[in-house]
């Protein structure tokens, strides 16, 4: 996946706010909150850092082409970082990619999530 393939994928999930920081990654969130980053590559592919539950972070960090996040892993977070396609490929990427979206988005608050339209029911 290259970056504009990412931050199209990406702008096309619910309530999805974009910015460039931290050395230009390409950081995408919910809520205010992150749920995705793209940059930091050393090699020819897109690094690109998602959040996973804890199960797949146990499975997903001894994978090729996956490690566990700089920074937000040594943290304790569940993060993983896909550096190549070598076990991941992008249409599984993007089922990660949704995923994270859904675990930041379920852990805003109640009134931010009904303002966001995640929380119609209530």
């Amino acid at each position: 996946m290259d970056l504009d393939a990412y931050n199209t994928f990406c702008a096309g999930l619910p309530a999805t706010t974009h910015v460039v920081q931290w050395g230009d990654a390409h950081v995408w969130k919910v809520g205010g909150k992150v749920f995705a980053i793209a940059g930091w590559s050393a090699g020819e592919d897109l690094a690109i850092t998602f959040k996973v539950s804890e199960l797949a972070f146990d499975i997903l960090r001894e994978q090729p082409g996956l490690r566990p996040a700089p920074y937000l892993a040594s943290r304790g977070m569940t993060w993983i970082q896909r550096v190549s396609g070598d076990s991941m490929d992008d249409d599984a990427l993007k089922d990660y990619l949704r995923e994270s979206h859904r675990i930041v988005a379920e852990k805003l608050t109640r009134k931010l999530r009904r303002q966001l339209g995640f929380d119609q029911s209530r």
